[in-house]
């Protein structure tokens, strides 16, 4: 898959592509039928989506609410055959642009497209001024079609980033491996920590949540992806209020039966089960004694 950042001179053989366009932040159930729409209109796909997130750009100061990392996203949609992600920089003055301008402009003039494919809500241009129905009038006006997808339910529920959130926050991972088609994983780079857990016999590798959006503090089962080998693991989402709290929250993964150093190596942790709130314990002691519980159920499910 090809990536055209948003400065990029736009190649002719990446021109007339069939996209997908939204922020397709998860790249769930309901994403994908998006694109699996683009995909009916052209074997040249494309995936057209706004880099920064409008969120972040409207709402700087909001709480971190990031499903993914872009190298996660990038992942998914190669894996749904996109043949050329095209990222739109999202500014002031893109924000400005009307419904028309950002048809002409972007869509027709910049990437020259062939169709498009949105969710049946989509709105687009300054203050959210048109929807998919205006869409699809300019697209006949400057040369393009359009589709708007109908959302996708699950247990009569829409899937939605949003309702990827919610069962997060909730612990409820199945849930969200649900709407999302594959397990949630938080991917980072491992950092040197305080190394308490190696002396407990419970070494971790822990990695800064930074954008993601914040999942229950806990306890889970894990799996960690790391050089191609996928290894059953446990992990704390936490502060650690027992040896001194830490900042912000923080993944610390152990992984089952092995003693390699990671530190500076990336790995990505899929969150399998939610196992137990974070909690204060009396002592050192009645930690470790918790923490080894918390290995042996782990290492059940994984049986």
């Amino acid at each position: 898959m090809r990536r055209h950042a948003p400065l990029d001179s736009i190649p002719a053989d990446a021109r007339s592509a069939a996209i997908a366009l939204g922020n397709f932040d998860g790249v769930h159930r309901g994403h994908q039928a998006v694109i699996a729409s683009a995909r009916a209109h052209s074997a040249h796909l494309g995936v057209a989506l706004f880099r920064p997130h409008p969120r972040r750009f409207f709402q700087p100061d909001a709480p971190p609410f990031r499903l993914q990392t872009e190298s996660q996203r990038e992942r998914a949609l190669a894996a749904l055959g996109v043949k050329d992600l095209f990222e739109i920089g999202f500014n002031a003055g893109l924000a400005k642009r009307s419904d028309e301008e950002f048809a002409r402009e972007l869509l027709h003039d910049r990437l020259g497209v062939s169709h498009v494919s949105v969710g049946v809500d989509y709105r687009f241009g300054r203050g959210r001024m048109g929807d998919a129905a205006r869409l699809r009038s300019l697209g006949e006006r400057y040369g393009f079609s359009v589709e708007a997808v109908e959302a996708v339910k699950g247990g009569g529920a829409r899937y939605s980033s949003t309702a990827v959130r919610a069962a997060l926050a909730a612990g409820d991972m199945s849930k969200a491996a649900s709407i999302l088609s594959r397990p949630w994983a938080i991917e980072g780079m491992v950092q040197r920590g305080f190394q308490r857990g190696r002396g407990f016999g419970f070494a971790t590798a822990n990695v800064p949540l930074g954008e993601y959006a914040r999942p229950r503090l806990g306890i889970y089962a894990v799996r960690v992806i790391m050089d191609g080998a996928s290894l059953p693991g446990v992990a704390s989402v936490g502060v650690n209020p027992t040896v001194g709290a830490l900042p912000a929250p923080l993944l610390e993964a152990h992984v089952f039966d092995f003693d390699a150093e990671l530190y500076g190596k990336t790995i990505e942790v899929e969150m399998i089960t939610f196992l137990r709130d974070e909690a204060h314990f009396a002592d050192i002691e009645a930690l470790k004694t918790q923490m080894a519980d918390d290995a042996a159920k782990a290492r059940a499910i994984f049986a």
